[in-house]
């Protein structure tokens, strides 16, 4: 942590004030640019999509119009394809710089947004459970499931959002770097909220989840799968 995180009144970056008598941070971090990049805006599939392009193109121009119409056309078409590839990516390099995800022993903050950032104040005592899926390059996804009475609008989140969940958005800490130490960190986090019952957070393949803001009803956090 440098000086250059905190603000002019002694503000932690990505925080909305000073944290208060008794709170500590436990981990702070932001999505790795690659995640963002290939999984948030899905680089590859684009890449793919002006390739195929591109050849279609191509094969159609070098039938009507000879082999030299159809590397114009091909050339042409791949070039507009890298251009939107340096768009995402500095799309994502945005999202890398913007974002601060922060745990702290009581809540989780996540600062994101770019041209209208937002702070979302997630208190541990109030997510009902925490998943982790892992990559091969040992970054991972962890989206936060909150109560059903609590919602934050999907677009608000995005791409900090679990795929796919509209109706009921889950807050996700995307592409996080080293994410099984992360969640060591937030699993018995979460149980100290939940209700002091001690985990186990070096285990995979379970979840923790607050029963009745009581106990924990299971003793780590899931391990969804490596991409």
């Amino acid at each position: 942590m440098s000086e250059s995180d905190f603000l002019p009144e002694g503000t932690l970056r990505g925080l909305p004030g000073p944290l208060p008598p008794g709170e500590r941070i436990l981990w702070r971090g932001a999505p790795t640019l690659p995640g963002v990049l290939l999984r948030a805006f899905h680089a590859r599939l684009v890449m793919a999509w002006f390739a195929g392009t591109a050849t279609v193109l191509a094969v159609g121009a070098a039938a009507t119009a000879g082999p030299a119409r159809a590397l114009t056309v091909a050339g042409t078409t791949l070039l507009i394809g890298l251009v939107a590839l340096g768009l995402l990516t500095f799309l994502a390099w945005l999202v890398h710089r913007t974002t601060v995800y922060t745990l702290t022993d009581r809540r989780m903050v996540l600062h994101v947004g770019i041209a209208l950032p937002i702070t979302l104040n997630l208190p541990l005592a109030q997510i009902e459970s925490a998943d982790l899926r892992l990559f091969s390059d040992g970054s991972g996804d962890i989206p936060l499931q909150l109560p059903p009475g609590e919602r934050v609008a999907y677009l608000h989140l995005w791409p900090h959002a679990r795929p796919w969940r509209v109706s009921r958005p889950e807050p996700m800490l995307r592409s996080v770097p080293d994410a099984r130490s992360v969640a060591a960190l937030l699993a018995p986090a979460l149980a100290a909220q939940a209700g002091g019952v001690a985990v186990d957070p070096t285990r995979t393949g379970e979840s923790v989840a607050a029963a009745d803001r009581a106990s924990v009803t299971r003793g780590g956090l899931v391990a969804a799968g490596a991409r």
